[in-house]
């Protein structure tokens, strides 16, 4: 059975299951039975409505937050591993020494003017980075050192090409968005039973309590909007950056 098929049938089981309920209890009561004595059901679940649907908004905000920093993770992690091996390598022949840093800043090269814009527009990584990462991998990996010297740092280095290779992967899955469609059903539809909930029952038209309604419908589609803008860590306003790259090589740009 499809996932929104069992949503759906949930959520209507629950709303039946409450009206049933509320029919018998309505029969079952005595004719003499006073309701002012209880307290005014409205306001209270207006209130709770508020407080469920605050925590739902703060665990959205903290995930996708989370995630965007997890994204920016990925980029200085790659970063460094690449900065590694370009440094790691002096202590080879200088022939092989500069081919190697040459193709690692030619793969930085691409990823900063060309492989981020593709991760912007359509949420993807180049096949032409992937080939310049390889041939990186392959550089490094074909050498056979020639001394001791070299022995000790040629493990290292594939440990570092290793690295690099687990970032780029993580950055590329960390394009697509965070927050599942089911989940946005739940943030829209809930800001519009909360807002709709004080507006219809609570509200009356002071200007003090107009201007709160109106202050509070305006914060919750700034979370709703920040929850957006942070659910696409690399192609939004608020994205993961590539400064990492420029930091370590700084003439990466060319």
């Amino acid at each position: 059975m499809p996932e929104w098929l069992v949503l759906t049938l949930a959520m209507l089981a629950a709303c039946a299951l409450v009206v049933v309920i509320t029919l018998l209890r309505h029969r079952a009561a005595s004719e003499d039975e006073d309701p002012s004595e209880t307290p005014d059901v409205i306001e209270y679940m207006t209130m709770w409505i508020g407080v469920v649907y605050a925590i739902v908004l703060g665990l959205a905000i903290a995930g996708v937050w989370e995630a965007r920093s997890a994204a920016q993770d990925h980029v200085r992690a790659e970063a460094q591993a690449l900065h590694e091996i370009a440094e790691r390598v002096r202590v080879y022949p200088p022939e092989v020494r500069d081919r190697i840093r040459e193709d690692v800043n030619t793969y930085v090269g691409h990823v900063i003017t060309t492989e981020w814009k593709a991760m912007t527009d359509e949420g993807r990584v180049t096949e032409r980075g992937t080939q310049l990462l390889n041939r990186v991998r392959a550089t490094v990996t074909d050498y056979e050192p020639r001394s001791d010297f070299e022995a000790q740092a040629y493990q290292p280095l594939i440990d570092q090409v290793a690295e690099a290779d687990r970032a780029r992967h993580a950055r590329a899955d960390a394009t697509d968005p965070t927050m599942p469609g089911v989940v946005w059903f739940g943030l829209v539809t809930g800001a519009v039973i909360t807002v709709g909930m004080i507006l219809a029952l609570q509200i009356r038209r002071t200007p003090r309590e107009l201007v709160l309604a109106v202050l509070f419908s305006a914060l919750i589609a700034f979370l709703l909007f920040l929850i957006w803008d942070f659910d696409s860590p690399y192609s939004r306003g608020v994205t993961a950056s590539y400064e990492p790259f420029l930091d370590l090589f700084p003439d990466a740009r060319g």
